[in-house]
């Protein structure tokens, strides 16, 4: 009897020390505080000196001390972030995929990954496109986050794809939180269609979520400090302060007697189109 059992004792432990047993467990998501996605414009309306105004900016960000003590002060004490830059609908690229930052030197690390190269813009913009894309990206990922927060950032209002308010709100039936980054200076190749109310666009149309919010960036100038501020906000899980009412001066709003159009973007899209679509739109 006993040199029956002790075959059947060593398949038990070859299996259990098998490679599929050790995939098995190995398999399970990673617990982090936040799964934190980043989005960022590149669409056409981006000068190359925007686009490198907001890897740098993102990179000093994630390299600073404010953001590290934020990472490394949750429950966990660490966080699995991405960087993605978007456009038209079925346009996005990974800059650096999703990784595990834990310490100063691992976000030094990932801010270097996103100065190495700088890549072309391009066309459209769909923020519908972009938060779709995003939400498939945390399946899979090898993480689990105590939150799930899409951080989008962008010159103008969707005019590519679906519209916004269905992927926002598919996006936040779903769990994740969605905070903006409407960028709202004049520098680009598409100023001259820029909505002057961008982050109120934001606030009614793009994000969405518990303790979501919308910090708006109105020159260059302010964009590092921008950014490192939503990255510390985005960790802890916290609203910025409220923000002083501005001025509008501009060519485009979104403002309605009955509330806020989400369609402008497409409209002001078809506003250019019809104009290229007239022979003498150069003539006075």
């Amino acid at each position: 009897m006993p040199h029956r059992v002790a075959p059947a004792l060593a398949l038990a432990t070859l299996l259990l020390a098998s490679p599929a047993h050790a995939q098995s467990s190995s398999s399970a998501p990673t617990p982090v505080d936040v799964e934190l996605f980043l989005a960022v414009d590149v669409s056409r309306s981006m000068s190359p000196r925007e686009l490198e105004i907001q890897r740098r900016g993102y990179a000093e960000a994630l390299a600073s001390d404010e953001v590290t003590k934020a990472i490394t002060s949750g429950i966990h004490g660490k966080v699995a972030i991405t960087y993605v830059e978007w456009a038209g609908f079925a346009s996005q690229r990974t800059i650096v995929p999703w990784t595990l930052i834990d310490s100063a030197e691992d976000a030094r690390a990932f801010a270097l990954k996103l100065t190495a190269q700088f890549n072309p813009s391009l066309r459209r913009t769909s923020l519908s496109g972009a938060i779709d894309y995003a939400t498939a990206q945390f399946t899979n990922n090898g993480y689990q986050g105590l939150r799930r927060v899409i951080d989008i950032s962008g010159d103008g209002p969707n005019n590519d794809g679906r519209p916004v308010v269905p992927a926002r709100d598919k996006a936040v039936a779903a769990g994740f939180v969605i905070n903006g980054l409407p960028l709202m200076t004049r520098d680009g190749m598409g100023a001259r269609w820029h909505l002057d109310d961008l982050d109120d666009y934001y606030r009614e149309c793009v994000v969405g979520g518990p303790a979501s919010f919308v910090i708006p960036v109105r020159s260059w100038d302010q964009f590092p400090s921008a950014v490192r501020q939503k990255l510390v906000l985005e960790l802890a899980g916290k609203p910025p302060p409220s923000e002083q009412p501005k001025p509008i001066r501009a060519f485009y709003s979104g403002k309605t007697p009955d509330g806020y159009d989400c369609m402008i973007g497409e409209k002001i899209w078809q506003q250019m189109r019809d104009l290229w679509s007239e022979p003498n739109w150069m003539q006075p």
